[in-house]
């Protein structure tokens, strides 16, 4: 781990403000899991219109938040990191939505076994607020060069 986790997930994804989802790595273990976490505010850009008055985090967003931990796990588990590569979504399975993630939440990312064959890889995540499961899904991406995205 680097001697800041903003510095180390910043290094692992391409992503950035307003679409890194991301604030933190709690615990990572190469090739086995990941636990990060995502402060959820009131400033979040997407609450202005999901929904006024009633601020609801998007449940896809909450996926993206599981892909982009699941992203610094597969970094962390491949030999050289994903260097110039990025990942890409190319699927989502048995996604459930089990309670909504409101402004306040402290959103826990978890991501498990990560498997890949050739350049497809798959991982479990399950998002956590106050130990309920939010969101869960089997999420599927492939490893492409920078330049090819």
């Amino acid at each position: 781990m680097d001697k800041t986790h903003i510095e180390r997930i910043m290094r692992a994804l391409p992503h950035r403000y307003p679409f890194l989802m991301v604030d933190r790595i709690i615990d990572v273990k190469a090739g086995e899991s990941i636990e990060a976490l995502k402060n959820v505010t009131i400033n979040e850009p997407f609450f202005q219109g999901h929904f006024p008055g009633m601020p609801v985090m998007p449940g896809v967003l909450i996926l993206e938040a599981l892909a982009q931990a699941g992203g610094i796990l597969i970094d962390e588990s491949m030999p050289g990191g994903l260097s110039n590569k990025i990942m890409m979504f190319t699927g989502m399975e048995k996604v459930r939505f089990r309670r909504p993630v409101v402004p306040g939440d402290q959103l826990i990312l978890r991501c498990v076994d990560p498997r890949h064959k050739m350049k497809l890889w798959k991982i479990n995540g399950t998002a956590l607020v106050d130990g309920q499961v939010t969101a869960e899904a089997l999420l599927t991406a492939a490893i492409v060069d920078r330049e090819d995205a």
